[in-house]
């Protein structure tokens, strides 16, 4: 627990499990047959990591998390029941790079979201869709925005990188 508490302090955010029906309403944002390699950023316990692994079989899924206790426990269950298209790094993702990624998705809190919009803008490819639930990208505008039906109407957005001339106008503008 005293772990959890340290990592807390250090990233700003607990590693908070996404919910059931947050999980579904995201995932119906993903075609199945999505190639390429998903990023997760600070994927926890590891619900929505092997959740995307099984929605996206063609996907290379790479999940990203820092804090020691969820990241074992989710190592473990890869070791019990293995994906082969899923990948846990227990590593700051604010030090990887995006430029491969052909999805990301992130449940991270406000300031991280400030501090990712510059690098998601400055290293994806257009075309990039970028899922995010409870906490906006600022400066971004969605594609579309899901509001779940549940405690808390959880929002979930989904962006797409622009073409480089219009991630320039919009900074300009």
């Amino acid at each position: 627990m005293l772990s959890i508490v340290f990592h807390t302090l250090r990233t700003g955010i607990s590693p908070m499990p996404t919910s059931g029906k947050v999980r579904r309403q995201l995932l119906s944002l993903l075609p199945e047959d999505l190639e390429g390699t998903v990023l997760e950023l600070g994927s926890g316990w590891g619900t929505l990591a092997f959740a995307l692994a099984d929605h996206c079989p063609r996907a290379r899924v790479v999940a990203f998390e820092l804090s020691p206790l969820p990241y074992a426990f989710s190592w473990l269950r890869q070791r019990l029941a293995p994906r082969p298209n899923l990948r846990l790094l227990r590593e700051d993702f604010f030090r990887a790079s995006f430029s491969e990624a052909s999805t990301v998705v992130c449940y991270l809190f406000p300031g991280a979201m400030t501090r990712l919009a510059p690098r998601l803008a400055g290293e994806l490819s257009p075309g990039t869709r970028v899922l995010s639930h409870t906490f906006a990208l600022r400066g971004w505008k969605p594609l579309r925005t899901l509001v779940v039906d549940d405690l808390y109407r959880t929002p979930i957005y989904l962006y797409e990188v622009p073409a480089r001339e219009a991630r320039l106008s919009s900074i300009e503008g």
